[in-house]
């Protein structure tokens, strides 16, 4: 008698291919949005950096004072 279990089951295969169809476009979408925060947050950083480096090199011109009456 044959062993039922290593018959070839043709929705099991179906199914199993959606499944792994939908996993790796997930997957696509996840690493692209991973990617997409990551270039955010090294721009921000790189601009928080300019930012505070431009500042701290330039001088504030004085403000001026407010004239009395």
């Amino acid at each position: 008698m044959k062993n039922p279990w290593n018959k070839k089951n043709p929705f099991m295969s179906m199914w199993l291919s959606n499944a792994n169809r939908i996993a790796g476009a997930t997957r696509g979408r996840m690493t692209a949005e991973g990617k997409r925060q990551a270039s955010n947050a090294m721009n921000e950083g790189a601009k928080q950096v300019m930012t505070f480096w431009a500042d701290a090199l330039t001088t504030k011109k004085p403000v001026p004072k407010r004239k009395r009456r």
